[in-house]
């Protein structure tokens, strides 16, 4: 990883959106081996967004809610153990399904889960208003992909915070069926909305796709990454690629 001094003038390189094996069923590669990844990267940080009760979590809905958490927690807490050995800051939150329709929840951690069980079958406007709450925010994550799992786009501006206008596995040289005009609507979409945009890669491997938002000071935590997405306090987004920008 860069010294310190050469990361701080050419920005901190963060990831918004990725996954782990233990959290989400699509996940390919645990979160310490996530982590690690990153790291030799030269990411500063990452936030861990695995896939919620109704997406593809890789966790048994069975399961009590607290035990649910608990082991649906365990690739962020893989992560951040793993990260602290190798200096990346390591951040939680999830990515949440309603019918398709995928959203990034930021802000709001294991003991506000544990203490909110009705956030599981919430409707859009009830996660809306209980993530506001709990002093977090809603980011539409990829609001124009077109996937078999997605049955048709459906857009609900009034009760998101935030838009990911540059989601990485859109672009044409990570995927082989590529779409990056999904990257250009969503992009349009916040702009005629005044949604600030995040960008994230959507990882589910250690193939690296260097996505994410670069930020001019390290993250203090995940509340200041809220504050920073919120303000509009970003160096810049990551459109992404197989290779690695130079700084």
């Amino acid at each position: 990883m860069e010294e310190d001094g050469e990361m701080r003038t050419k920005g901190y390189w963060y990831e918004t959106h990725m996954h782990t094996s233990e959290g989400s069923a699509c996940g390919m590669c645990t979160g310490a081996e996530m982590a690690r990844a990153y790291a030799g990267a030269g990411y500063a940080g990452i936030i861990v967004t695995d896939h919620f009760f109704y997406g593809n979590t890789a966790v048994d809905r069975r399961l009590p809610w607290s035990d649910w958490v608990e082991a649906f927690c365990h690739g962020y807490e893989n992560a951040r153990e793993e990260g602290e050995k190798h200096g990346l800051q390591v951040f939680f939150g999830w990515e949440s399904c309603y019918q398709g329709t995928e959203f990034l929840i930021y802000g709001l951690d294991r003991e506000w889960l544990l203490a909110h069980p009705e956030i599981r079958d919430a409707t859009v406007e009830e996660q809306f208003q209980l993530v506001h709450g709990g002093g977090g925010i809603v980011c539409h994550a990829h609001p124009f992909r077109e996937a078999s799992y997605i049955p048709e786009v459906r857009l609900f501006p009034e009760y998101v915070d935030a838009v990911e206008g540059l989601n990485t596995s859109h672009i044409s040289d990570c995927h082989k069926a590529a779409h990056p005009e999904y990257n250009d609507m969503a992009v349009s979409y916040a702009e005629e909305h005044g949604f600030p945009m995040t960008a994230g890669s959507d990882q589910h491997s250690t193939v690296m796709f260097y996505g994410g938002m670069v930020f001019s000071e390290k993250l203090k935590n995940i509340h200041d990454f809220v504050r920073r997405v919120m303000a509009g306090d970003v160096l810049r987004l990551l459109p992404g690629g197989t290779e690695k920008e130079e700084r």
